[in-house]
């Protein structure tokens, strides 16, 4: 692409729906549910796949600190689909492609790939940044060395579970490579377990004119389960009184259930760890770990009993909570 040429701003904090001062968690929580409601595999509006991507796009910017700051220098004075040209000293970049979650079954990948504003601003062909042609892709530890030169490289992301990246999972995709030519070329991907969100893949020989396929996995939100890494966290509500005794409870894990000892006196949001019961670590024996955020849920409705109980324990109380010093 020449640095010369016009392309098309992409907001991403309004692809989020989050503002310019946003924290890393609250993009995080912006992407989750917008992905959970466009994830192809589950919303099948015509535009569904597209609008995943952008968001995809987005999150790959704005959770990363060195591209948000880079994003961020551009200024906020700018809307979406506004013409912008690239600042000076911009190189030329290949181009690279995204492709569109179709489900278990399959996976699609096409040349309307990621947006030219994010070609321009963060290429990552052979000229960009690394000049031995180690582009960031090649930091991963799935990704090795660059194609020969005068290839070019293809991107895009490959969705998978919290499940299938706890035990590896192999996916059937079709590549187009050129946008003349109609014909897809079938690949089975295997995918090992431990991998991380964002974590690359690198198809040797499957891009452009002999470069390679990169694919940047995405594991899906998950109703029950989000991950950080290798650790797992999962949501269990409690009633008051069980909170306040202790108690023991069946909590889901990734593979199983496991009984749960609540300690007396336990508070919402605090988080409770189950270790090694998180994803596995490449090359490494151990797993990351599984915490327990707790959620305490108060009935909206009373039975009169329930009502004379609560009556009882308001006199006989001394707990004040505005009482305890915040941390």
């Amino acid at each position: 692409m020449n640095s010369g040429m016009s392309v098309k701003y992409q907001d991403y904090y309004e692809a989020l729906g989050v503002t310019r001062s946003a924290s890393t968690d609250e993009i995080q929580r912006a992407y989750r549910g917008l992905a959970r409601k466009y994830h192809p595999d589950v919303n099948k509006a015509a535009d569904a796949a597209e609008k995943f991507n952008r968001i995809s796009e987005a999150y790959e910017v704005l959770k990363d600190a060195d591209k948000r700051k880079q994003y961020d220098t551009l200024g906020p004075n700018w809307n979406a689909g506004q013409d912008f040209r690239a600042p000076p000293g911009f190189e030329d970049f290949q181009f690279t492609f995204r492709g569109k979650g179709t489900g278990n079954s399959g996976f699609s990948f096409s040349p309307d790939g990621f947006s030219d504003f994010f070609e321009m601003m963060f290429g990552q062909g052979p000229h960009h940044g690394n000049p031995n042609g180690a582009g960031p892709a090649s930091e991963s530890p799935f990704v090795g060395a660059r194609p020969k030169a005068g290839a070019a490289d293809m991107q895009s992301f490959l969705s998978v579970t919290v499940r299938e990246a706890l035990t590896g999972v192999s996916k059937n995709i079709s590549v187009k490579r050129d946008a003349g030519i109609q014909k897809q070329t079938p690949l089975e991907v295997k995918i090992p377990a431990g991998v991380t969100h964002g974590s690359k893949i690198r198809l040797r020989g499957q891009g452009r004119n002999g470069g390679d396929l990169i694919l940047t996995i995405q594991i899906t939100p998950d109703s029950d389960f989000s991950v950080d890494g290798h650790d797992v966290t999962t949501e269990l509500r409690l009633s008051p009184w069980e909170a306040a005794l202790g108690t023991t409870v069946a909590v889901a894990t990734l593979e199983d259930h496991v009984e749960l000892n609540i300690p007396p006196g336990t508070t919402s949001g605090r988080r409770l760890r189950l270790r090694g019961r998180g994803l596995p670590k490449s090359q490494d024996p151990h797993r990351g770990d599984l915490f327990v955020r707790i959620q305490i849920v108060v009935p909206k409705k009373l039975t009169a009993i329930e009502r004379k109980i609560y009556e009882r324990m308001k006199e006989e109380s001394k707990f004040n909570p505005r009482d305890i010093k915040r941390k």
